[in-house]
């Protein structure tokens, strides 16, 4: 019996869906605000909140494990400026606002910042 998948698969195998999110992360980190899809966004949010949750532990181990994901110019940015903007936040560091429909296929439009 075929089972529920969680998660978006974006007609996309599952290496380019990894890099998809990794280099939609790494935008939303360096710029603080991207627009994207409304199915991106809302894909992109826990993916970007649990790599926040990791950079606000700050130590070495969460560094290499960050590096794994992003350049070193994104998680410098990342455990430098955004973790510690966090640290009193128990979680909740995006914000999803949607931004109407996009005129050449209709897709819906999506804002996603950081709070």
């Amino acid at each position: 019996m075929k089972k529920l998948q969680k998660g978006r698969r974006f007609h996309r195998e599952r290496g380019q869906r990894i890099a998809l999110l990794k280099t939609l992360a790494s935008s939303l980190i360096l710029k603080g605000k991207i627009k994207t899809t409304e199915a991106k966004a809302k894909e992109l949010s826990p993916f970007v909140q649990k790599k926040i949750t990791r950079a606000k532990i700050g130590d070495l181990a969460s560094r290499k494990i960050l590096l794994g994901y992003f350049s070193e110019k994104v998680v410098k940015k990342l455990m430098d400026e955004v973790a510690p903007k966090y640290k009193e936040r128990k979680g909740g560091y995006s914000r999803i606002v949607k931004a109407g429909i996009r005129k050449s296929d209709s897709s819906n439009m999506a804002i996603i910042e950081l709070v």
